[in-house]
């Protein structure tokens, strides 16, 4: 899916480590959210209050999962999921665009 219709956009971005990842939140009519933003090149840990799905628009980046002790690549085109109440680790290679979906 290249776009969303009939959706709320979040004003406000989230901004994280110094402005090197961003995101807007988008809403859903059935209450549903994503986000959408920008990773700059750089090392990042997230943790998670859902399960996520993460899309890669464009860029790349290497993932290390909970539990895992193997980093994998990931690039334009794929996607990994991240179970709740966890936490991963990015190194992100390039400016990577992605979309997050919460469940």
């Amino acid at each position: 899916m290249s776009s969303f219709e009939n959706v709320e956009v979040v004003k406000a971005a989230n901004i994280y480590f110094d402005g090197k990842v961003t995101s807007r939140v988008v809403v859903f009519a059935d209450g549903s959210k994503k986000t959408l933003g920008i990773m700059m090149p750089g090392d990042y840990e997230f943790g998670t209050d859902d399960n996520e799905l993460m899309e890669i628009q464009a860029g790349e980046m290497d993932v290390l999962l909970p539990g895992e002790s193997d980093w994998q690549a990931f690039a334009q085109g794929s996607s990994f999921e991240v179970p709740k109440n966890s936490n991963f680790k990015l190194k992100v290679k390039e400016v990577t665009d992605y979309c997050c979906s919460y469940f």
